[in-house]
C-alpha cells in the first residue's frame, strides 16, 4: 500500500472549504469535474457506514463505483471525511479530508490519499508513483475555496 498527504491553508472559511467536500454534486464537482453522478444508496445519521454510487468520467468511459464514509466527524473545530472504494477491481483506494480552522477566514486543509494494488503485477507501478495528483488536488480545492470566498464577499458588499 502506498500514501500521499499534503497539507495546505486555504483563505477561506473552514465551512466553505467543507462544502466542497461533503455538499451536493454540483459543489464536488468544482474539484472533482470527473465525477459526472453522486447517488446516495445507503445513508446513516452519523455518516460512518453512508454509500453513494458515483460515476466517474475517464477519457471517454464513465466508470461505476461505490464510495462508503469510513470516519466522518463535523464540528466547528474540526471536520473530517475518509472514503473508501474499490476502482476497477484492481486498487482499494482511500481518501481522507481534514480541516481545521486557522482563524475566522482561514482553514488548514489536509488531504490524505491511500492506493492498495488488488493484483501482485500493479505493486511495481506504485514504486513510480509521485504526490504529484494529491499536490494538484489540494491546490484545485485551495483556488476554487479562494474564488468562491471572494464571490461571496462581493455579494455580501
Amino acid at each position: 500500500m502506498k500514501s500521499w498527504s499534503n497539507e495546505i491553508n486555504i483563505d477561506a472559511p473552514i465551512e466553505q472549504v467543507w462544502g466542497l467536500l461533503n455538499g451536493s454534486l454540483e459543489e464536488m464537482q468544482k474539484i472533482m469535474p470527473q465525477v459526472v453522478d453522486h447517488q446516495p444508496v445507503k445513508v446513516t445519521e452519523i455518516g460512518v457506514g453512508s454509500v453513494y454510487r458515483q460515476k466517474y468520467k475517464e477519457g471517454k468511459r464513465i466508470e461505476e463505483y461505490d464510495v462508503e464514509t469510513l470516519e466522518y466527524v463535523n464540528t466547528p473545530e474540526k471536520k473530517k471525511l475518509k472514503v473508501g472504494f474499490t476502482l476497477a477491481n484492481m486498487f482499494e483506494i482511500t481518501a481522507l479530508y481534514e480541516l481545521s480552522p486557522i482563524n475566522e477566514q482561514k482553514t488548514m486543509f489536509r488531504y490524505t490519499c491511500t492506493n492498495r494494488p488488488l493484483k501482485l503485477f500493479l505493486k511495481l507501478f506504485l514504486c513510480f508513483a509521485s504526490d504529484k495528483i494529491v499536490v494538484q488536488f489540494c491546490e484545485r480545492v485551495k483556488n476554487v475555496a479562494e474564488e468562491d470566498n471572494k464571490k461571496t464577499k462581493m455579494l455580501i458588499k
